[in-house]
């Protein structure tokens, strides 16, 4: 963990230890949290403490029970991303000994039902996150401060790329489709701290503000130098956006533009076809990878154990996934690789055994002992890599009538996967947008953007046979088993939402 979080624990954790004491959040001025002006004079007092906020709504992606509950699925953003690989079924759970995610989320109950704790955890979380950043913004000025000196630009930016960043998840999981739903009231929008129960602005509106903050927040992270890949910088603004405009569906070249942006400035590269760390059999497990853009450096310190991403999805962690249950990749996604593909060894094929298809030569911990002693994860989180970037750019390009161009940037990724390009020439329209949509599925398995493209592509999923339910049944991705509901706790709490439901 990098220096600066260890500096800035004290109010990191501050901020983290009031957001979890209270399930009631949709409150005037919540006990869970300090107040703007409280924030103001103690950075008035100590800069640091501007970061030190920021700090804790990094801390808050990788920190259980952030989602409001003390569930094992409760783990941070990237127990989100889990919930989407499995929503989309790229991601099956093939045995299941101790029950995490099989009835709510692979057999679809939570979406059915708002009553359930899968519903509010990803609303409660990324509601907090919202908060945790509005109180940043305010402290710093509010949201028409324009600051002058650049450490207030930089911490500015960062909070103002997160809160767009939350709403985007939001607009994910909680609308079926977003652009059937442009002008119809889906999510409330917040831009000040503490929660009074908003009543719910139009998808139009959210789009709008995300937008926005994301302009700002690249504007403002201009030439910024982050400590560490645990912050947004500049590229990662330049991404989020990106999605952003993509899951519209008609900004394509803005897209091509801002992947074009994010991924010269980054500094990142494709990863090898390897096992060292820069490699794709390198084990997802160091943030330093040249391939990664953002992520968490873990270790002892932060003591993550069982409840984590790492414990969910890895053989060779002290978890649920060394002992019984299993998650690998859909069999019929497996089987539609090409036969040279090198990722098709990132899998264990293995039809006789209860891995067959596990990730155990993706995503392990670098002692890989199958159910190591050790119970605390160490392995580092991703939250976005070079190769998303480039999938998404040579999608934007096919979508933006750039054929030509996209089919050369596509030929030459998968030849760095070991495929034979040539098939590439022959691929038009809506045969390209598959093929890109596949290889996108494909290269970033396990890491939480599957779904997303699923939406962008308005696809219809169909279960392989080594799920445990719904096989081979066809669900288009506007179907609403796909999406959750507007969770009891909100529905109970705030009447603007009750009255227009």
């Amino acid at each position: 963990m990098n220096t600066k979080i260890i500096k800035l624990t004290g109010i990191a954790c501050l901020t983290l230890m009031l957001s979890s004491c209270d399930k009631d959040f949709l409150v005037q001025e919540p006990t869970q949290f300090i107040n703007a002006d409280q924030l103001a004079d103690a950075i008035v007092k100590n800069p640091d403490v501007g970061a030190g906020s920021i700090t804790g709504i990094y801390a808050t992606m990788f920190t259980t029970g952030t989602g409001g509950t003390t569930s094992q699925q409760d783990y941070g953003q990237k127990g989100y991303d889990v919930y989407m690989d499995m929503l989309c079924s790229d991601m099956a759970l093939t045995t299941s000994t101790y029950g995490w995610y099989r009835a709510r989320i692979t057999e679809y109950q939570a979406p059915l039902d708002y009553t359930q704790l899968e519903n509010y955890q990803p609303w409660r979380y990324y509601y907090r996150q919202i908060n945790q950043a509005n109180l940043v913004i305010e402290s710093l000025g509010g949201n028409d401060v324009e600051p002058e000196d650049e450490e207030t630009q930089h911490v500015l930016g960062q909070a103002l790329a997160m809160r767009a960043h939350s709403y985007f998840y939001l607009t994910q999981f909680f609308i079926n489709d977003v652009t059937a739903s442009w002008s119809s009231p889906t999510l409330p929008i917040y831009t000040v701290p503490g929660f009074i129960g908003n009543a719910k602005s139009t998808t139009l509106d959210v789009f709008t503000l995300m937008e926005d903050d994301l302009t700002r927040a690249i504007e403002y992270l201009d030439g910024y130098s982050r400590p560490s890949k645990t912050e947004v910088n500049k590229p990662v603004a330049q991404a989020i956006l990106a999605y952003v405009l993509a899951s519209r569906g008609d900004r394509w070249l803005d897209v091509v533009t801002l992947t074009n942006e994010a991924m010269t400035g980054s500094g990142a590269a494709l990863m090898s076809d390897d096992d060292t760390r820069d490699g794709i059999f390198g084990g997802f497990n160091d943030v330093n990878s040249k391939g990664w853009i953002w992520g968490v450096d873990l270790n002892d310190d932060i003591g993550l154990s069982l409840v984590s991403w790492w414990g969910q999805i890895d053989a060779f962690s002290y978890s649920y996934a060394a002992v019984g249950d299993n998650k690998g990749m859909d069999i019929d996604l497996y089987n539609s690789m090409d036969a040279d593909d090198v990722r098709r060894d990132q899998f264990l094929n293995n039809p006789a055994s209860s891995r067959h298809l596990q990730p155990i030569y993706k995503f392990y911990d670098a002692d890989r002992v199958v159910f190591g002693t050790s119970q605390i994860v160490k392995a580092d989180y991703i939250y976005m890599r070079y190769a998303e970037l480039l999938l998404l750019n040579i999608e934007a390009l096919a979508r933006s009538g750039q054929e030509g161009p996209a089919k050369i940037a596509l030929a030459d990724f998968v030849s760095q996967r070991g495929i034979n390009p040539l098939y590439v020439t022959g691929l038009n329209g809506q045969s390209l947008y598959d093929e890109i949509y596949k290889q996108t599925r494909l290269e970033l398995w396990g890491e939480g953007k599957s779904y997303l493209a699923m939406k962008r592509n308005k696809a219809t999923i169909k279960r392989g046979s080594n799920h445990l339910s719904f096989v081979g049944v066809e669900i288009p991705f506007d179907d609403e088993r796909l999406t959750f509901e507007i969770p009891l706790q909100e529905i109970q709490d705030n009447n603007l939402i009750n009255d227009q439901n």
